[in-house]
Parts: structure tokens; sequence; C-alpha cells
């Protein structure tokens, strides 16, 4: 649905993307990862045609983009970092100038508007806008970014400065759309990603570091980690002579990296031995956000 092939864009002296590429599946979640600053959404105004690419091109659904009166955002439904609004609407109003300006005849527009406010759960509301919280009107931003029938939906960091309920209830919409669009979500909260992405790409200084698929990406710096919860500090402490390579979080937790799948046979067959007693064993998959401060560390 989209491609982005060897876009750099530069502010003067300052480069920010550099021969940037990578491609969104039709109906996935692609989680665009990055930390503030990195050219998230640098990249996000390229695509809607509202920066010029240095280099390069983008395709949305094999149509190239193009800078000003771009004819492809007619397939993309847009939702920005923080949505302004005409606050003395209703969120039903709203719509339907939307709708009106995206050139939706009257009776489709109402028939559409209703089902976008009750598909993010603010139908029937009579409130004026100004009166929304944070997560209402990130809510109302994904309904008129729907409303055209988008086939690519872009959010920029939609779930920022959201409590969990607001994460949660955004979340759930943007996964319950991916049958009927194509989801860009770009974002710096890992375990957002990890909840509904399919792919993800991590930006870092303007180029792509790590892309993939979610179990791809995991599988390629795999580390897994053993960790160990002791009765008392006693055996911990004794535990800890032995193999001294592992990290003590407190007295009784223990924390050893996986090396190989026999490290854990050989951890349980001392405790055995020596009647160790402890609490629990758990083996720990690495998660996102390990996997990016490594990267981190690495660059």
């Amino acid at each position: 649905m989209l491609t982005v092939r060897g876009i750099s864009k530069s502010f003067g002296s300052h480069k920010i993307i550099e021969n940037l590429s990578f491609e969104v599946p039709e109906h996935s979640i692609f989680g665009f990862i990055g930390q503030n600053g990195a050219g998230k959404t640098t990249t996000m105004k390229m695509i809607l045609g509202l920066l010029p690419a240095d280099a390069g091109e983008i395709l949305v659904n094999g149509r190239k983009v193009t800078t000003g009166n771009n004819k492809t955002n007619g397939l993309i439904g847009y939702l920005p970092d923080v949505p302004e609004y005409y606050e003395y609407m209703t969120p039903k109003e709203y719509l339907m100038m939307c709708g009106r300006i995206t050139g939706l005849d009257k009776k489709n527009v109402d028939k559409r508007a209703n089902k976008m406010l009750d598909m993010v759960g603010l139908s029937p509301y009579k409130k004026k806008i100004r009166g929304f919280s944070r997560g209402m009107k990130q809510r109302l931003g994904i309904a008129q970014a729907l409303l055209h029938k988008p086939k690519l939906l872009i959010c920029d960091e939609p779930t920022s400065a959201l409590d969990p309920l607001g994460r949660k209830e955004i979340l759930d919409i943007l996964s319950s759309v991916k049958e009927e669009t194509t989801v860009l979500f770009s974002t710096h909260i890992l375990t957002d990603v990890e909840r509904i992405c399919d792919n993800i790409a991590f930006l870092n200084q303007g180029k792509i570091v790590l892309s993939g698929s979610l179990d791809e990406v995991k599988n390629s710096h795999k580390t897994s980690e053993i960790e160990i919860l002791f009765e008392n500090e006693k055996d911990a402490k004794q535990f800890l002579q032995t193999f001294p390579e592992g990290k003590q979080n407190h007295t009784c937790l223990l924390r050893y990296t996986q090396k190989c799948e026999e490290d854990s046979f050989v951890y349980m067959k001392y405790i055995a031995k020596h009647q160790l007693q402890i609490q629990k064993m758990e083996w720990l998959e690495p998660t996102l956000e390990d996997l990016f401060l490594q990267i981190l560390k690495e660059k």
C-alpha cells in the first residue's frame, strides 16, 4: 500500500532523513518507531505531500506522491499528534463539514458520520468539542480520518499524553480497522507497538536501523534472560558466588543472560543438588524496548 524508496530530506545543513526505504503491506498495522526528533513526522509530511523530498520517491497504492496538489491524499486519512477542531461544533457537525470538504454527498456523509461516531464511542453525543478530553479528541480524529474510506490511515503519535484507558481505547480502534484499511502508526511508546503492530521499522537519526515483522525482529536479536527469585538471601548469595555473571536486582532476585539452552539445566541441577529454596525461575523474552536500547548502544 505504501512504498518509500530512497528518500532524503535536509533543512539547511541539518540532515533529517537519509536514503530511507520501507514498504507497508496492505491491511497491516505498521509501527514506525523512533525517539522524538528521529524524523518520523518529517517522513509522514513527505508521504502526505506537505514537504518535498530532496531525493527518492513515495508511492501510495502504486501512485506517486507529489508536493502541493497531491492526488494521492484522496487515498489517505491522517491523524496528527495534536488534532485541531472548531470547538463550538458537535462531533457530528464537525464530521458533516469534513465530509462536504472531501466531496461526499450529504446523504452518504450523514450515514458515514453516524457509523464512524458509533465506532469510536462518540454516538449519540451532543456535547460541544470544547468539552472533550484528550482521548475523546483523538477518537474523533480517527473518525474524521476514516470518514472517506481511505486506503491508508496515518497516525502520528496517537496515544502520546493519554492515560492507560485512553491508550487502550485508541489501540483497540486501530486494531479493529485493519480489515478495511492499512495503518501507519508512528510512536515512541514501544509497548503499544508490541500490542497491535504486524510489521515495524526502527528509525534512528534519519535512518532505519531495524525492520521486519514483529516476530522476525525479536528473533533476529534474541537474547533471552533467566530470572531466579530465591526464598532467602543466603541461598541467593551462594548461587551468585558459583555463577558470578548474574545481575542482582535485589537481595533475593538474580538475572542471567541465557547464552545457550543448556544454561537453564545447569542452574536447575545446581539448585536441586544444593537444595536451594526458590520461589520462581522464569525465562524472559526480549521486549522491543530492550532491542531498541541495545541498537542505540551499538550505534
